[in-house]
């Protein structure tokens, strides 16, 4: 990136601080106070999901944690640090696994794609493709790599659960609700795959449900032949070929 590119982001951000003055007088003044998140959101790398601006949120009102592939690993110290701080000290009420479509670190892990040192940490998707292998195979190529975006947010979201950070929370009658969502690129819009879960109890019927729903979604769009729009296909949006996206 050259040193005019770089002027440019600098430019940009005058203009966004000055606009967002404006629009919200005394904004930064109270930002600087305090951060007060409702939301921990755990997403994905990609550069077209960007937290903030898909809900409309300012800064403050978010904390984000982004990785490839949207992943909750128990053995990721960076993730379950933000989990922590974001549970323990900001109380945050909800946090909400989002994957998106057309998922490039999706991909690789469903097509043992090597891409380099990223394919250590897809391991953990293609675990989440290897248990749930039969179904994906008996959908059409261009189902696959969406059906494994939205499973991959079941099973995270179900990590999330279980790690002792929301565990604890739990136990201690903390409101945390955990959910998973998915974002479509090919029209800008989140949906939520209803699996949350706020208590100890409610994390396998709630897994189970969601996932009743997401195979009952999927073959039925199978039934309905090329022109259901039921669920996304890899042709709808660009589907991207790096390991972030």
């Amino acid at each position: 990136m050259s040193t005019n590119e770089l002027q440019d982001l600098l430019n940009n951000n005058k203009r966004w601080a000055a606009q967002t003055e404006d629009d919200t007088p005394g904004f930064f003044s109270r930002l600087l106070k305090q951060q007060t998140p409702q939301y921990l959101w755990i997403g994905c790398a990609d550069s077209r999901v960007p937290a903030n601006e898909l809900v409309d949120l300012l800064p403050g009102e978010l904390f984000v944690h982004r990785n490839v592939a949207n992943v909750v690993v128990h053995s990721d110290l960076n993730c379950l640090s933000v989990m922590q701080f974001a549970v323990d000290e900001l109380k945050v009420r909800h946090i909400i696994i989002v994957g998106h479509s057309n998922c490039g670190g999706v991909r690789a892990a469903l097509q043992d794609l090597r891409v380099g040192l990223v394919d250590n940490w897809l391991r953990h998707v293609q675990d989440v493709r290897n248990h749930h292998q039969d179904w994906l195979e008996q959908l059409p190529q261009d189902q696959r790599v969406n059906a494994l975006c939205e499973l991959n947010v079941l099973e995270q979201a179900r990590n999330a659960c279980q790690t002792t950070v929301v565990q604890d929370a739990w136990a201690r009658g903390q409101s945390v609700t955990v959910h998973g969502w998915v974002y479509g690129l090919h029209n800008g819009l989140l949906k939520d795959l209803s699996v949350s879960a706020a208590h100890a109890d409610d994390v396998t019927p709630a897994y189970r449900r969601a996932l009743a729903a997401l195979h009952q979604r999927y073959e039925a769009a199978r039934g309905a032949g090329p022109a259901s729009t039921a669920v996304p296909t890899a042709a709808q949006g660009s589907a991207s070929t790096s390991p972030q996206g």
